[in-house]
Order: C-alpha cells, then structure tokens, then sequence
C-alpha cells in the first residue's frame, strides 16, 4: 500500500456543504488518495487536557451549530466504527495514554469535510481531541501519528487557515482582505519552503497572525497534519479558495515522498 499523505482542511460551515466549488475539489482530493484503510481526524471542535478518540459505536454526528436551516440538521454520514482503529493508535510508541470516549459523536468539523473527501461514507472514522493548543506539542502528536500513514490510515487536521468570524461579511463575490490574503500567502510559502520552525512560531512571525486567529484553535491542527508529515515534506493545495471576505477555506495535503504535482 502506497503512504498516503497527512491533510490539513479548512473545513468552513456547515453550509459549506452547499458550496459546489469547495465540495468538488474535496471530491477531487478524496478520489486521488485511492485505498485507505481508515481515518483519524482531529478537529478545532474538540480540544481536551488530552488525548480522547471516538465514537467505538457506529459513528453519530454533532451538530454543534446554531442559526442554520434546518436541511443541515438532517444531514447524515454513516461511516463504519472507528473502533477497530484504536488499538493501533495506542500501539504508537510516542502516542502516550489514549481514553476512549465511545459515545462521542463526530463534530462539524469532522464530518462536514468527510462528507467532501468521502461521500460514500464506507471507511471507518475515529475522532481524536486536540490536547490543547500548543503548536510544539501537537507538531509531536503528529510525529507520532506519523506511521499510521504506511498502514493505509488517513491523519487529517480540519480546522480554518484563517478564522476570525467577527471580521466575515456576509454575501458572495467580497473583495478579499488584504490582510486575510497576506497570512494566507505567507503561510503559503512557509509550507512550500517546509519551514516548520517559522510556522510554530506563527503568533511571532505571521503577518496579522492575531487578526487572521484571535484564538489559535482553527489554526492548531495544522501543526498536527505537519508532524504528521515528516521531515522534507512537500505540498499541494487541493483547495484555494476565500469566502466572506477574509475566510480562507486554503486546504493542505503534507506529501512525504513527494506528489508529482507538489512544490
């Protein structure tokens, strides 16, 4: 089985869902990786002390939203159990203690973005919490999730490569923010360059790094995909889109060896 690769999506809202152009290029992607065997995703949604996975159960959603037409309350995504995929993530020699929590639902950001990469619902998923926010320490989760990606297990990281909802307006066709567009470039090219260091060290270096992320957990599973992809990587960005003026929906795929088209 070929390693796949580590992904980082920008998930949206669950309107998203409505998005053809977002939807299509997740298509897209999700049809490019080929066989996987399972898939571990972590969302902004759920940050913990530590380390929590699920659902075991057949997977329920959360609809952690409010204010949205009712169609999206009913949408569905019956992907298998994730629990045959727990005992091979607490074999991880650097994975440290992992609780289960079975009942756990899988959050919008869980499932809006699977809903795009894996219509058909037919691959186990196992949710697995942020433990915390530190972009050093989960750099070092994603290290350790790394050989899950030579087992035919997808790590995906699904949060927002900026996320600042007080600064959205609302409508199609805005001007994008000059200063939304300058973190999103920026980032850009520090992942094109694989300069991690730069990258952990956003708050600091980034370019309107608090405009762009008045809190840090949209950004925060970036740093696991990135672990997640080992040293050298290369990217590609299967989604490069803005919406509401200053939301980038800029998606990630970490390629260790390289993906002929990555940079």
């Amino acid at each position: 089985m070929n390693r796949l690769p580590s992904l980082f999506i920008s998930h949206g809202a669950p309107s998203s869902l409505e998005d053809e152009e977002w939807m299509k290029s997740l298509r897209n992607l999700g049809e490019e990786l080929g066989d996987i065997r399972g898939i571990i995703i972590l969302s902004a949604h759920w940050v913990e002390r530590g380390l929590f996975a699920g659902p075991l159960l057949p997977s329920s959603l959360i609809y952690d939203f409010w204010g949205f037409p009712e169609r999206l309350y009913r949408v569905r995504y019956p992907a298998p159990s994730g629990a045959d995929l727990l005992p091979i993530l607490q074999k991880l020699p650097e994975i440290g203690p992992v609780t289960p929590a079975p009942s756990r639902g899988l959050d919008h950001g869980m499932w809006v973005p699977l809903i795009g990469l894996r219509p058909k619902a037919d691959i186990p998923v196992l949710g697995l919490s942020l433990p915390g926010t530190d972009p050093g320490r989960l750099y070092s989760l994603g290290q350790a999730l790394a050989p899950l990606r030579d087992e035919g297990i997808l790590v995906i990281g699904s949060g927002g490569l900026t996320h600042n909802l007080g600064a959205l307006i609302a409508g199609e066709n805005h001007a994008i923010a000059p200063w939304a567009q300058e973190f999103d470039q920026w980032v850009v090219r520090k992942l094109e360059s694989s300069d991690t260091t730069s990258l952990l060290d956003f708050r600091k270096e980034a370019p309107n790094a608090s405009l762009s992320h008045p809190t840090i957990e949209h950004f925060a599973p970036l740093f696991v995909a990135m672990g997640a992809a080992g040293e050298g990587f290369h990217v590609t960005f299967p989604v490069d889109i803005f919406r509401y003026g200053s939301l980038s929906l800029r998606s990630v795929a970490f390629w260790n060896p390289p993906h002929p088209l990555s940079r």
